[in-house]
């Protein structure tokens, strides 16, 4: 480990108090603030998430925001944006009213691509507030968790769109945007998801990923293990596995044709992996999603 690396273990969550793997097939998950910071008497404690950027929106009430160790005080309408790696924590009154929004990598990449680089804004550390544009924010967060919780046509599309919006307005604020420079370690990292994210269906080996970041295997692994709780294979195996719930979910694609699609050499090998991971078989989890549970 280099010593930019160096410290005390954070714990890696994909959302606090879960497991590290990711509760959904979409690629964003959206709740109140209230929904999960109750649970820990308002106090969520300093942590990071490896490939997932959030977006925590303060409509009304207090927060005491930490950020790699600075602390902040909001007690206005706000977004705090925290972005994947960052070491963060939460305090809150018992009044407070709001939303946390949490979007996959998967979808970042899409929001880059569709705003030509305005998404860059979703992963630094910034605090925006909202001044003039309150009831904008109020109502954009409302039907973003108003289509979350609701199952309708073409709700994937419109949650993205809806994303897409907000990812505009942050993007907007970049000159009051405060940044955080990520260690030599969380940039490799980063450079390897992105990698993953790129030609996962590909299923290349952890070697080879590691000869074009110019590191050994032993340390991409070591970096996979420290910042998401997987192997350097995990992350990989994580990354197919989250493609495959999505097609199994919002496509009629046989599982032989996801199997191919994916880069498996086989459908049987495909459902050992998918079983394995999840607990059950492909067929049944298109049957039955809400009952996965994921295997570490």
């Amino acid at each position: 480990m280099k010593p930019n690396d160096a410290g005390p273990a954070i714990p890696v969550f994909k959302l606090y108090g879960d497991s590290v793997e990711w509760p959904t097939p979409d690629l964003l998950h959206c709740e109140s603030i209230a929904d999960r910071s109750r649970l820990h008497n308002w106090e969520i404690r300093p942590h990071r998430h490896a490939d997932l950027t959030q977006l925590l929106y303060i409509r009304r009430g207090w927060a005491e925001v930490e950020m790699e160790g600075v602390r902040t005080r909001i007690e206005e309408a706000a977004i705090q944006v925290v972005p994947p790696l960052c070491i963060h924590g939460f305090r809150f009154s018992e009044r407070v009213e709001g939303h946390v929004l949490t979007l996959a990598n998967p979808l970042l990449a899409q929001l880059e691509a569709a705003l030509d680089g305005k998404q860059a804004a979703l992963r630094s550390a910034g605090l925006h507030f909202a001044g003039a544009d309150r009831r904008y924010l109020n109502t954009l967060f409302e039907a973003i968790d108003r289509e979350y919780r609701t199952p309708a046509p073409a709700r994937d599309l419109l949650l993205q769109s809806l994303v897409g919006v907000l990812a505009v307005w942050v993007g907007r604020q970049m000159l009051v945007r405060q940044e955080q420079r990520p260690s030599r370690g969380q940039e490799l990292l980063a450079s390897f998801t992105r990698l993953v994210e790129n030609d996962f269906c590909r299923q290349r080996s952890v070697e080879g990923y590691a000869t074009q970041l110019d590191i050994t295997p032993a340390y991409l692994n070591t970096l996979a293990r420290r910042f998401t709780g997987h192997t350097a294979q995990g992350v990989l195996h994580q990354r197919l596995l989250l493609e495959a719930k999505r097609q199994l979910i919002y496509t009629a694609m046989t599982v032989s044709q996801i199997s191919d699609q994916l880069g498996f050499s086989e459908p049987a090998y495909f459902s050992r992996f998918f079983k394995r991971l999840t607990g059950q078989s492909p067929k049944d989890f298109r049957h039955h999603p809400s009952g996965a549970s994921s295997q570490p």
